[in-house]
């Protein structure tokens, strides 16, 4: 394992814990779901019953009451283990908005059985076929009566949407041509799924080249309660904002899990393979992108590491956490084209495990969030610059 020196112990533990865990889940079971796409379910509830999906909720819910950084570990050390944390991790970073901004009565009621795995809370209802990463134009409607919200339109990418009982839901509730400023008129709602299946709500699976349990989701005059609302109406854009610095944050930890397993299956087959009567590691030009990459993934794990503290601290993480899904996307994606590179021919066979990482980390530099939209909020909110868009 590559580790920071001056890490703590509990962070050491939390790797070994997690570790320990993973080891439970070898590569086979990670071919056999990406053959069939299923979800891994199995490893999921085993992360749910380790207590690792209610790190960031506070102890009095039930959960673990960890930080941001030792969460951001957490997911590291799943894909530096060669699992895949996609298929549990919107759990980690949707309890920012429940926490931040869901009432007393929604914490309570939710938070203690979504910790105990009674319920899973991994959908997240934001991105839609019209409108992108534009999010201020999405247009699913969510319309007042009464006692509750009629709720149409269509979002897509909603990953494990058909294995969530609960989703975390943005809608539009106040028409854009009578709000005064664009990031109004946004309201976030908790969506009971088991309850909407069948009753206006219709989930279709996406097959992606990687198994990522993706979907689009129909409304069609889906009723709610107006319990089902988080925080206040129209606020809602402005509530997913902190969630999202804390989704890229995750998410860049990962980045630096997926790099970390790339460098060293590289390391260990250039040290094992020999080719014209010598290991293929003693050539420099093996040698030198292995290195490089090490390099790269050491400066932005620096980066996540910074920016989850930023977060933790109660600072404002947006141009910490964009620089750090940045990096480590990067970083993650340059370690995956040098692992096959290294293995060459032997890259593209399933039974390394390298090709399906390959895939797997190749979402990454376009979603949660694209590379060009990070730049842009970099030159305008950080360097100044005319916005672009």
């Amino acid at each position: 394992m590559y580790v920071m020196p001056t890490e703590s112990d509990e962070l050491a533990e939390i790797r070994r814990a997690v570790r320990s865990l993973c080891d439970d889940f070898p590569g086979e079971y990670w071919r056999a779901k990406d053959a069939a796409r299923e979800y891994p379910g199995e490893f999921v509830d085993a992360l749910t019953k380790a207590g690792f999906l209610a790190a960031l909720i506070p102890t009095e819910f039930g959960g673990s009451g960890l930080s941001l950084d030792e969460a951001a570990v957490i997911m590291e050390e799943i894909q530096a283990s060669g699992c895949n944390g996609g298929a549990a991790h919107a759990q980690m970073y949707i309890m920012n908005t429940l926490l931040r901004y869901g009432s007393e009565v929604q914490k309570n009621e939710y938070l203690p059985r979504i910790a105990s795995g009674d319920l899973r809370l991994q959908a997240f209802g934001v991105s839609e076929p019209t409108s992108g990463t534009d999010t201020l134009s999405l247009k699913t409607r969510a319309v007042r009566d009464g006692d509750e919200y009629v709720i149409n339109g269509q979002k897509i990418w909603t990953s494990r949407a058909e294995h969530s009982d609960l989703m975390l839901l943005l809608a539009r509730t106040t028409p854009r041509d009578q709000i005064e400023k664009k990031t109004e008129g946004l309201s976030m709602f908790l969506v009971d799924m088991q309850q909407a299946i069948g009753n206006g709500m219709e989930i279709k699976p996406i097959r992606t080249m990687m198994n990522h349990s993706s979907c689009e989701v129909f409304f069609d005059d889906l009723r709610i309660p107006d319990s089902a609302l988080v925080g206040e109406q129209g606020k809602g854009f402005r509530y997913i904002l902190s969630g999202m610095n804390a989704e890229r944050i995750l998410i860049a930890a990962e980045c630096i899990g997926d790099a970390k397993w790339f460098i060293d299956q590289a390391k260990t087959y250039a040290s094992d393979r020999s080719v014209f009567s010598r290991p293929i590691g003693q050539n420099q030009g093996i040698q030198f992108p292995i290195a490089r990459c090490y390099s790269q993934m050491r400066a932005a794990e620096l980066m996540v590491h910074h920016a989850a503290n930023v977060y933790d601290e109660g600072g404002n993480p947006g141009e910490e956490a964009n620089m750090a899904k940045l990096l480590a996307s990067e970083a993650s994606w340059a370690a995956a084209d040098m692992c096959v590179q290294t293995f060459g021919g032997f890259g593209f066979a399933e039974e390394y495990d390298v090709e399906r990482k390959f895939r797997e980390a190749r979402l990454y530099t376009v979603a949660p969030i694209s590379t060009n939209l990070i730049l842009s909020y970099l030159a305008e909110h950080v360097l100044g610059l005319p916005r672009s868009y």
